[in-house]
């Protein structure tokens, strides 16, 4: 048994190629219970909060790719102590099979492990995003989703620089002075997307608008459902989706309507010509007491102009903001109808344009 043992294949003993497989087998049996073990050890690290719900959501999104990562990081372990067999050294452009296998573990293992620190992002960004929605403001809301995305980014930026380190042997420092030289040259390439990405800081900061705002821009009108990066996504009131880029919803006029102080309506009445001095005060006196109503807390009513065509009365009124629009308009609709109910009720007719069509018969 022992000469078995200690017979070589590949350069290695059939010992160590046991030991090597027992290891691997007991970690991929045991990363399970690992990877939950230290799952909970990080997630009372980074949070106080004792909720089931908040823990099962934790571990759902951290235990599988830390389990992954402590598996692969063992399996490596293990594998580096057998001796590389000679039968399979080649090389390819001056590079061994032995630094090609090393490399790609190495690129694997940062890829696991920026995935981890990803998921622990998400996790954080959710517990935030749970104590921000216990306040009415949705500003913290608004930065969380930013900040996020921004953290995500930079470690995506630090896994490429180390895939790059680890991988294929570079100076991070030599690394960082060329992406210097080719950052310049990007910048003036992608000045558009740097205009947009120093916008989204103005948004944050400045807070002209949040997520949720009514607001209009660029002739669309529609809430705010997200403030990324580069754009600004909105839902507009015709239900779809555009996306508008920052610089433009930082350069352009934009309409915050969830921040009015109350909901204007105006109504252009161009009556009739024929309609008298003493009707036209009349209707008025009428329409003021149309909206003389709870809803409403202020309104204008008079006659605007006169001229060759019609005798137009102007009518507005304003309700709150806090008023739903499905209620507003209704309210609209029920001022328009007691109005042609008034017109209608006092003969007085609405201005229509009048087309005279004259016949002439030719003279034979």
């Amino acid at each position: 048994m022992e000469n078995f043992l200690q017979q070589k294949l590949f350069d290695n003993t059939v010992e160590a190629y046991l030991y090597v497989i027992g290891t691997i087998l007991l970690m991929l049996l045991l990363k399970r219970f690992i990877s939950k073990y230290l799952a909970n050890q990080l997630y009372k690290a980074i949070t106080k909060k004792r909720d089931h719900t908040a823990r099962q959501s934790f571990l759902d999104l951290v235990a599988g790719p830390l389990g992954l990562f402590l598996f692969l990081s063992i399996s490596v372990i293990a594998i580096d102590k057998l001796q590389f067999p000679g039968v399979l050294e080649f090389k390819v452009y001056r590079v061994t099979s032995r630094q090609i296998i090393e490399s790609l573990a190495n690129g694997i293992l940062v890829t696991v492990f920026i995935r981890l620190c990803l998921r622990v992002i998400d996790f954080i960004a959710i517990v935030l995003e749970e104590k921000a929605n216990l306040t009415i403001d949705q500003t913290d809301n608004q930065l969380i989703i930013f900040f996020k995305d921004f953290f995500k980014v930079i470690l995506v930026i630090i896994g490429i620089l180390l895939i790059m380190k680890f991988s294929f042997n570079k100076p991070v420092g030599n690394v960082l002075t060329g992406l210097s030289i080719v950052g310049a040259a990007l910048a003036l390439a992608t000045r558009e997307s740097l205009e947009n990405l120093i916008a989204s800081f103005i948004i944050f900061f400045d807070r002209p608008f949040a997520v949720g705002d009514l607001v209009k821009v660029n002739g669309f009108t529609g809430n705010i459902e997200k403030i990324g990066l580069r754009s600004t996504r909105i839902r507009t009131t015709e239900k779809t989706y555009i996306s508008v880029p920052n610089k433009q919803m930082v350069d352009t006029i934009v309409d915050n309507i969830s921040l009015r102080t109350q909901r204007k309506a105006e109504l252009r009445m161009e009556l009739d010509l024929a309609a008298s001095a003493t009707q036209l005060e009349a209707f008025t006196v009428a329409a003021k007491k149309i909206l003389d109503k709870p809803d409403i807390l202020s309104t204008v009513v008079f006659l605007a102009e006169t001229g060759k065509n019609a005798h137009v009365v102007i009518i507005e009124f304003f309700t709150s903001m806090d008023q739903s629009i499905e209620t507003f308009n209704q309210l609209r609709q029920r001022v328009n109808l007691e109005i042609i109910g008034w017109l209608e009720e006092h003969h007085l007719q609405l201005a229509a344009a009048n087309t005279d069509v004259t016949v002439r018969q030719a003279n034979n």
